[in-house]
């Protein structure tokens, strides 16, 4: 079962990829997580990867897919894995199409955790974060005992630059413009599944349960 997770930043398919990959023994395969592990075990593609973003360069999709192709094949995914923040555009889409086409494989499901951007900025202006053990909250969905002091380490906490309403704003339409156009891409595939992210988290991995079994 190969699933890719589609969504808005915010709209929770990080959480629900996690719980996927409990509940069905996938691998969660984060292209952020991929990069770093192959940086810091000085792989070729990792070296070469890294090139790109010491320069403050985007590493090109081709280069992105191969790293994505050689985590795959690890034996942990011989069942499947569940794709978190790959791809990100219909470039990298058929890039990757591509690949696994040559290796005789498919996207299986590409789910789309679906939320109004009203309720993503809403949610992500009321993050809160531990500046100094990073532990995160939400001061409606998660509060601290305390407010404003970490129920952990006792630290002040923080709104973080990423989550202010104009930096979210602005990552919404980056989003819309790049990464939206997926959801017709796969659909028009015949893989796309729909689940209501405005719901709890439960409910929305409920739903996503039904459609995988």
């Amino acid at each position: 079962m190969k699933i890719i997770m589609l969504g808005a930043p915010g709209a929770g398919k990080g959480t629900q990829a996690k719980m996927i990959s409990e509940k069905y023994g996938l691998p969660h395969v984060s292209t952020g997580d991929i990069f770093r592990a192959n940086i810091k075990n000085g792989t070729e593609l990792g070296k070469e990867a890294k090139k790109y973003m010491d320069q403050g360069q985007l590493v090109p999709d081709e280069l992105t897919v191969k790293i994505l192709l050689d985590r795959v094949a690890q034996p942990d995914c011989k069942n499947g894995y569940v794709l978190d923040g790959f791809p990100r555009t219909i470039p990298q889409a058929e890039v990757l199409d591509k690949a696994l086409t040559e290796l005789g494989d498919k996207v299986d499901f590409a789910i789309n955790v679906d939320v109004p951007d009203e309720n993503i900025i809403n949610r992500m202006s009321g993050r809160r974060a531990c500046v100094t053990c990073g532990a995160t909250y939400h001061v409606v969905y998660a509060p601290t005992k305390v407010e404003g002091v970490c129920d952990k380490c006792g630290s002040n906490l923080i709104l973080r630059d990423d989550d202010k309403p104009e930096t979210v704003k602005a990552r919404l339409e980056v989003y819309h413009k790049q990464t939206q156009p997926l959801i017709e891409y796969y659909d028009k595939k015949g893989v796309l599944k729909e689940v209501d992210g405005t719901v709890d988290m439960h409910e929305v991995f409920n739903s996503i349960v039904s459609i995988l079994s």
